[in-house]
């Protein structure tokens, strides 16, 4: 055989062996991170764990056709105190906790170790409890797991049947379960004047601060959901890379659900 040829397949078997490297590496990696999240929701599952229910919109339930899992944050909060909430989306893969320390969790896993998919978090300039707009950030993972399937939310058809986030918080001690339904499924530009700074709004002072952002984010709607809010509601805005321009975000604000 030609020496030319034979240097030409070495070179191609040594670069079939470091893609297979990558991929078995990729592969597992994304197998660690499931078996952990999937472990995580066994633990904070417990069927007979008595959640205050004063947030609930039953209503929404019943028109779901089914019953609220119970959450017990506690057992969570025992493995680390930086978790503050947990997230959860029915018939989605989005079902995780939520941690505070700023973007510490950008790439650490619950346990404090290195993660490529990280934990979704609380911004660090959100207060939980005092904060009208919640911002959770989370990753948008190749392996469609994190904050991936908010890329979704570009279908409408997808929005009307998961038009309602649950997110569990700890108060005095209790697991609470807090409903939000979509308002605003947008995209934009982060950390640009071409963008909209939407992580800029967690507070608003005044009927003013809520207008502005609530048209923004209306310029930049896929559809219009005919949910409305004023600025006593309390809202959650889920952010995650969106890869179809540099820098790119995708948005979803929801709008808390008052007690029935």
């Amino acid at each position: 055989m030609n020496k030319k040829y034979i240097i030409i397949l070495l070179l191609l078997i040594v670069i079939l062996a470091i893609s297979s490297f990558f991929i078995i590496k990729e592969f597992a990696e994304n197998k660690k991170e499931t078996d952990i999240y999937d472990e995580l929701q066994e633990i904070v599952i417990e069927e007979n764990t008595d959640i205050d229910t004063k947030n609930v919109d039953t209503e929404i339930e019943k028109s779901e056709g089914k019953s609220s899992n119970k959450y017990n944050l506690e057992n969570i909060a025992k493995i680390n105190s930086d978790v503050v909430g947990w997230i959860k989306i029915e018939n989605t893969n989005i079902d995780y906790p939520i941690m505070q320390n700023g973007d510490y969790y950008l790439h650490k896993d619950i346990y404090k170790n290195y993660s490529s998919h990280g934990t979704p978090y609380l911004a660090p300039f959100c207060n939980l409890k005092k904060s009208d707009n919640l911002i959770i950030y989370g990753h948008h993972m190749k392996d469609n797991t994190m904050f991936s399937q908010l890329e979704k939310y570009k279908n409408y058809n997808f929005y009307l049947n998961h038009k309602y986030i649950k997110f569990f918080t700890i108060e005095d001690g209790k697991t609470i379960e807090n409903n939000y339904e979509v308002m605003i499924a947008f995209k934009t530009i982060a950390y640009s004047d071409e963008g909209f700074r939407y992580y800029s709004y967690t507070d608003f002072q005044n009927y003013e601060d809520y207008e502005e952002f609530v048209e923004n984010c209306r310029n930049l709607e896929f559809y219009y959901t005919g949910v409305d809010g004023t600025h006593q509601d309390k809202y959650i805005t889920l952010s995650t890379c969106e890869y179809s321009q540099k820098n790119g975000r995708m948005i979803i604000v929801a709008k808390k659900i008052k007690k029935i």
